[in-house]
């Protein structure tokens, strides 16, 4: 890989308020990253839920401050249950894929209730980390 390609990677991700474990950790795998991946992360705050909160309008209004908040030129991945697992390899492939294409990556992560339909579909690929539907908190880190 080359130094002078730099990949901007941007991790998406409606919650605030996280705890000092979670910020710590994230903090950790930032500087992890090589000088030619940077890591940023943009916080959405989530939609206040009730029990009598219609889930359908709290996820588009998040999602709609996600899209919103998705750098121009930012190439879409959302992060979904439902989605594809890669290997640490393909990872691996496409982290240096993108970096050689000088392409900005952006990372969604809904809210406790998922991503909207528009942040799926536009999305160029659609990840799960997980077979199982992993705390947001954790997914973050």
């Amino acid at each position: 890989m080359g130094s002078s390609c730099v990949v901007k990677l941007n991790l998406i991700a409606v919650g605030i308020h996280m705890p000092t474990w979670v910020a710590e950790g994230f903090a950790e795998y930032q500087k992890r990253l090589t000088k030619e991946c940077k890591l940023n992360l943009i916080t959405i705050t989530p939609s206040q839920r009730t029990k009598n909160s219609n889930i359908q309008q709290l996820v588009a209004a998040e999602e709609k401050k996600i899209l919103a908040a998705i750098p121009k030129q930012s190439q879409k991945i959302a992060l979904d249950v439902q989605g594809t697992m890669w290997s640490t390899k393909q990872l691996a492939e496409n982290l240096q894929q993108w970096q050689l294409n000088s392409q900005n990556i952006s990372f969604l992560i809904g809210g406790p209730d998922g991503l909207g339909t528009e942040c799926l579909s536009s999305a160029k690929h659609i990840w799960s980390l997980s077979p199982l539907t992993l705390p947001h908190m954790l997914v973050r880190i």
